[in-house]
């Protein structure tokens, strides 16, 4: 069933599923001692910096916990909104693997500001009190909503003043630059980010993301915290080869920028309806509004999609690298159907 669920949904791309089948023939060396491997570390360094250092993991809770272990002791505290994702969808995780708490901040649009982080900036050297260890945001958010170059580097300035990390999940990343038009760089290294989890699998991969360490100071251990994460593959080729696809002639990025355009169609066809209330500003690939609950009913009798808040009928759409212009026009032909018998 074609659907706007989640662009974990949709499929593997084919120039993917193509560097797979190129990857599988014949012996590698395993966990990482292969020639893709090598190309995609190459790639990583041109794509954010010289100085940067990467590793490729299995999944996005598996780069999440492995930078977070990176950034933080025991005793330390991380800051992150009320809809991050390693709070709300991480079955806890990060607290198990870290031992460190999570300090949230409610947020409209799930950007954290300098000023709201200012608020749990706190208890420095008092011994009975976690220490503030990392800053997380997500790029995109939750909300789909993005941080622009200037807001993150805002953030980074505040927490390094503070001796904090900022760690930046990536799962959206690309998206997010797309939208903003600049560097997966630009929003990471220039900011003064110091880890980011960089995520593949909503934009063409099929399996498979990487930690890209920006600062140079949390490098030693991280191998060594990849292997007791339980995130190193020991046939790595076929998570590193995906990224040799993914970050060259700008794969990514046109894999994103169709995303978001379908869901730029889809937001132009759905503010014609004065029944439809947006919840947040559409910037990427991901729409949050509000229907009336008979007219969502019926969409979910031939769509899959999410409730975000079914307290109040909110629900999120959200368009992938294969979403077509037939597929919004397939299910805008379905919700005025659906508005017809709900006025009847």
């Amino acid at each position: 069933m074609r659907s706007f669920a989640s662009d974990n949904n949709s499929g593997v791309h084919p120039k993917v599923l193509e560097a797979l089948q190129h990857a599988n023939n014949g012996h590698a060396i395993g966990y990482g001692d292969d020639p893709w491997t090598q190309e995609a570390l190459r790639l990583f360094k041109h794509t954010f910096g010289p100085e940067s250092e990467s590793f490729v993991v299995l999944n996005g809770t598996g780069a999440n916990i492995a930078a977070l272990q990176l950034t933080t002791k025991p005793f330390n505290s991380i800051i992150c909104s009320d809809t991050a994702h390693i709070l709300v969808d991480e079955c806890g995780a990060p607290v198990k693997s870290t031992g460190c708490p999570i300090f949230s901040i409610p947020t409209p649009d799930g950007k954290l500001t300098p000023a709201m982080i200012q608020q749990k900036l706190h208890g420095f050297g008092d011994q009975h009190h976690s220490q503030p260890g990392v800053v997380y945001i997500s790029q995109c958010t939750e909300l789909g909503t993005v941080y622009t170059p200037e807001e993150i580097r805002a953030i980074s300035v505040l927490a390094h003043q503070y001796g904090l990390y900022v760690h930046v999940d990536g799962a959206r990343l690309a998206n997010a630059a797309a939208a903003l038009k600049v560097s997966l760089r630009a929003l990471t290294t220039d900011c003064g980010v110091d880890i980011l989890s960089f995520g593949g699998t909503k934009n063409g991969l099929m399996m498979g993301e990487s930690v890209v360490i920006l600062n140079k100071e949390l490098v030693r251990n991280a191998l060594f915290i990849r292997k007791q994460s339980a995130q190193l593959a020991s046939k790595m080729r076929y998570l590193s080869v995906q990224f040799t696809t993914y970050l060259q002639d700008d794969f990514w990025l046109s894999n994103a920028a169709h995303a978001n355009e379908m869901a730029k169609l889809l937001y132009h066809e759905l503010s014609k309806y004065p029944e439809v209330t947006f919840t947040q500003k559409p910037e990427t690939n991901a729409l949050f509004l509000i229907l009336p609950r008979p007219v969502i009913d019926k969409l979910l009798q031939n769509w899959f999609f999410y409730f975000w808040n079914e307290a109040n009928n909110e629900i999120r759409l959200v368009c992938s690298f294969d979403t077509t212009k037939e597929d919004v026009s397939a299910f805008l032909n379905d919700l005025e159907k659906a508005f017809i018998n709900y006025s009847l």
